[in-house]
């Protein structure tokens, strides 16, 4: 079918008032379009001219100029099978530049020619082909309090779902726990664990297939097509899977160091999961002789938040030593109970269990640091405490001292994680000087593997999840935090963050809902997140492949596999549709049917070059949809002005910049670009996890191609954007065009 491309051009939200309306149909004019419209805004009566042109001449693109592509509408009014375009003059123009100016009409017009090419070169999207093959089955791995919680939850909605658990039982650690903190009002009483209640729920529900001493030995393919292998005495046959959830758990940080406090030599210096088991045996005794203990001290977080290799410390740990310290006074109401503590977290309601261990009198809370733990003559523990809030060094002899010691998931391997810091404690010091050693480069390939792979994905980028530098799984902490980096895998409880019991069973829901939520939308051949109901999916020319791999070495999430040779194997259930393998093939050869590297490079050429004479610079700006293009959008709305010389193309990741468009553009007479990439760093993160990163990191490829067309790298500046920063977005740009009115006019201008 041959294409009829639509134009229709809202006179709303003041366009009409600040634009020459003819003017910017004359130019829709110029592409021959098959029609070229104006209407009010976006109400269904607007929409119905559209339908009618749709229906009647048959217009099967539409390119709708108006608000910001952000604006949610309903495009599939205009039938499934139309294209739809959408083109920003509201806040790309008519909200950031005055009205009726000669250079707000331009950049108008241009915004107009390039959404018509880019709708030109689009094409019609169609599922890919595995979509049909979907299951829907939910596994779940690991059988404590979240695994439980998540397998009830996803079977309660109607899912099969499988429970493996590597243990000859189910219940994980709260099974080996006397009592839980309190999880409702008014906060002050220990509670049953209520583990015994769930195992029952799991083992009653006909829905869930439960396998103890089971492990993982082997995840092969992609979300809806996953076959799974499992470890035990029965053997296995693979099981078709559609997504999992990992709940895996956690295990105690044991550090280095702790020799001043008797750790691991001397009997009744023990941890807070050991003092657990006591608890749970009836009677809390002295693992030395048996003696019921009267005095015992916690010595909180000691050892457990080394600024280089385990720097965070968690409300978990002040509430185990809480909770213990009334196990030591529910035994004996003579008992004394003494924490010491460089801070306590107490979160929410916590707050009212933590006064009321307060207001026990048999329970002394200070803040202190413990210089030393001996053994006297009679078996008592001596405990020296200095920097107390009292301000004095005190001496306390105690029966028994509880470490509380901090949490890790149990998948992570500390030695891997430390040689992993120290790497790139390393490679940041060399850059510094200006060096670049190999060896720690390659050290830094890759995040810490885990000591022991737990699901043994058959993935070229490693068998299990890739982890941040403490252990745990990498994800988009603040928009998607039970997503990995394993598209269809989700984590949830204490391999995912600390968390206490009740957390946990939270969290279980929330990974039992994203596991649902993946099936779903892979059976419609939709992504998941961010681009969520993206049904486009990347294609490969593998006849011009060269093998170099930057495609399958730079994807965030392990998408693409490879053969012997190198050429990458495409799964496209594990795509989230950023783009980034686009953005690393040198040859071009990866694509969308609506994004690619021929389309954004012919909307930059769309854009009209003034003479050098006439003064009127062209700067283009690629733009990260996620935050980048939002914040220019807040800029606009909250009425701020910027340069009209520029030219705003969003894209889906700034990691899917390919080298070429730079090279297009300042070939095609551009004074400049910039490139806007969301925030990464610790407190910040691309929704593509490395998107932003790896465009930075191409930047040496970029300067290469700038000293090619021997033009100066100040042309081209990269910044790191978050959706909230709208108020920076005028300085950035003004500063930049100072620079380019500084260095000069484009050589190629003209050309």
């Amino acid at each position: 079918m041959d294409d009829k491309v639509g134009v229709y051009i809202c006179t709303s939200w003041g366009i009409k008032e600040a634009l020459d309306i003819d003017a910017l149909s004359k130019v829709a004019d110029e592409y021959k379009v098959a029609t070229c419209k104006t209407i009010n805004g976006f109400s269904d009566e607007d929409f119905d001219i559209i339908r009618n042109d749709v229906q009647s001449e048959g217009i099967n693109k539409v390119v709708l100029v108006g608000p910001s592509p952000r604006l949610d509408i309903d495009i599939d009014v205009f039938g499934k099978d139309v294209i739809v375009e959408r083109v920003n003059i509201r806040e790309g123009v008519v909200m950031c530049q005055p009205p009726n100016d000669e250079d707000t009409q331009m950049m108008a017009e241009d915004y107009i020619r390039m959404g018509i090419v880019k709708s030109q070169k689009t094409q019609p999207l169609d599922l890919f082909e595995e979509h049909t093959r979907i299951d829907k089955t939910v596994l779940v791995v690991g059988g404590g309090i979240t695994g439980l919680t998540a397998a009830i939850e996803s079977a309660n909605t109607g899912y099969a779902t499988i429970l493996v658990e590597k243990e000859a039982e189910l219940g994980g650690w709260m099974k080996k726990w006397y009592k839980s903190y309190p999880s409702q009002a008014p906060f002050r009483d220990l509670e049953s664990n209520g583990i015994a209640e769930l195992v029952e729920q799991v083992q009653n529900n006909d829905k869930i297939t439960v396998h103890t001493s089971t492990e993982i030995d082997s995840i092969a393919g992609a979300p809806g097509m996953f076959d799974v292998k499992f470890k035990s005495s029965n053997g296995s046959e693979p099981i078709r899977i559609g997504s999992i959830i990992q709940a895996t758990g956690w295990t105690s940080f044991e550090p280095d160091g702790l020799d001043h406090l008797g750790f691991k030599k001397l009997a009744n210096v023990i941890t807070n999961v050991q003092m657990e088991e006591l608890a749970c045996k009836g009677k809390i005794a002295r693992p030395s002789d048996g003696k019921q203990v009267e005095n015992v001290v916690f010595i909180q977080c000691e050892g457990s938040r080394d600024k280089e290799y385990f720097s965070y410390s968690s409300s978990v740990n002040s509430l185990v030593s809480l909770k213990q310290a009334l196990y030591v006074r529910e035994q004996s109401s003579d008992a004394k109970a003494y924490i010491f503590y460089d801070h306590l977290l107490t979160p929410g309601h916590y707050e009212d269990f933590y006064k009321r261990v307060q207001e026990d009198r048999g329970v002394f809370l200070t803040k202190g640091n413990v210089k030393s733990v001996s053994e006297e003559a009679n078996g008592a523990l001596l405990i020296v405490v200095e920097d107390t809030m009292l301000g004095d060094c005190i001496s306390i002899e105690a029966d028994m001292v509880v470490l509380g010691l901090g949490m890790k998931p149990l998948s992570a391997d500390g030695e891997a994680i430390r040689a992993w810091v120290d790497a790139k404690a390393a490679v940041k010091k060399a850059e510094e000087e200006g060096n670049k050693p190999q060896e720690n480069q390659v050290a830094l390939a890759e995040s810490p593997a885990p000591d022991s792979p737990i699901l043994n994905l058959d993935y070229r980028q490693g068998p299990d999840l890739p982890v941040l530098e403490n252990g745990y799984p990498d994800s988009h902490f603040i928009c998607f935090p039970y997503e990995t980096r394993r598209t269809g895998v989700y984590t949830a409880g204490c391999v995912r963050s600390p968390m206490d019991s009740s957390s946990c069973a939270v969290d279980g829901t929330g990974a039992a809902l994203k596991a649902i939520q993946c099936v779903e939308m892979t059976s419609r051949g939709e992504a998941v997140h961010p681009r969520s109901g993206d049904i486009s999916y990347p294609e490969f020319f593998l006849q011009r492949c060269t093998q170099c791999k930057r495609c399958t070495e730079e994807c965030p999430f392990g998408v693409l596999n490879e053969d012997v040779k190198g050429t990458p194997l495409p799964n496209p259930t594990r795509c989230r549709r950023c783009g980034v393998c686009m953005g690393a093939c040198p040859e071009r050869i990866i694509s969308f049917k609506d994004y690619s590297v021929d389309m954004i490079a012919t909307m930059i050429k769309a854009v009209e070059i003034p003479d050098e004479f006439d003064e009127k610079p062209r700067v283009l700006v690629l733009a990260c949809e996620n935050d980048a293009y939002p914040a220019i959008d807040l800029a606009a709305q909250k009425g701020l002005k910027y340069s009209p010389f520029v030219r705003i193309i969003p894209l889906r990741c700034l990691g899917s910049t390919n080298i070429v468009w730079v090279a297009d553009a300042l070939s095609s007479g551009y004074d400049g670009i910039i490139l806007m990439g969301c925030k990464y760093g610790e407190d910040y993160q691309c929704h593509y996890i490395q998107g932003s990163e790896l465009a930075e990191k191409r930047g040496d490829n970029i300067r290469e191609k700038l000293t090619q067309l021997s033009l100066e790298n100040e042309r081209v500046e990269l910044h790191q954007v978050e959706i909230s920063d709208y108020e920076k977005i005028p300085e950035i740009i003004n500063n930049f065009m100072e620079i380019i009115e500084e260095i000069g006019y484009n050589p190629f201008k003209g050309m």
